[in-house]
């Protein structure tokens, strides 16, 4: 292969950092995407794997999210195929940035292998597991009076 200044043992060398620098699982990958806004709530749904590579998309995403003015962020984690340590410490520090500032992190649709996790921490007892999005967004909200129109 001959080596013109942009290809060759450069882009080689290049290629074979990457795979070392992404390690034992190549193909995970996180996504977090905005399901919508419901008054005062923001709902994040997160897919892929949440591990020592991924957590700072996490990180950045939903303190994104808070920095705009969202005191209260439910995160749909029902694509999360895959939750360490370090996610469960982003998870932490956002409630506690959001908690600071009078607002609440809550997840919804949380897998029976992370929710495990969540026991075996203990976290269960910091936030709240919700079976479904709905119940998240509800949580601690007066219901509406209906209108006697």
């Amino acid at each position: 292969m001959a080596d013109n200044g942009k290809t060759g043992v450069v882009s080689r060398r290049r290629r074979r950092e990457l795979v070392c620098s992404h390690g034992y699982r190549g193909d995970a990958t996180l996504n977090v995407t905005v399901l919508g806004r419901y008054g005062e709530v923001v709902v994040a749904e997160v897919s892929g794997e949440i591990d020592l590579r991924t957590a700072e998309t996490l990180r950045t995403r939903l303190l994104e999210l808070a920095d705009v003015g969202f005191g209260r962020i439910v995160v749909d984690f029902g694509h999360v195929r895959f939750c360490d340590a370090t996610g469960l410490g982003v998870l932490v520090a956002v409630r506690n940035r959001l908690r600071g500032r009078g607002g609440d992190l809550r997840l919804a649709r949380v897998r029976p292998p992370q929710r495990r996790i969540f026991r075996i921490t203990g976290l269960d007892r910091l936030f709240a597991l919700h079976d479904s999005v709905e119940d998240a967004i509800s949580e601690g909200q007066a219901p509406t009076a209906p209108s006697l129109g």
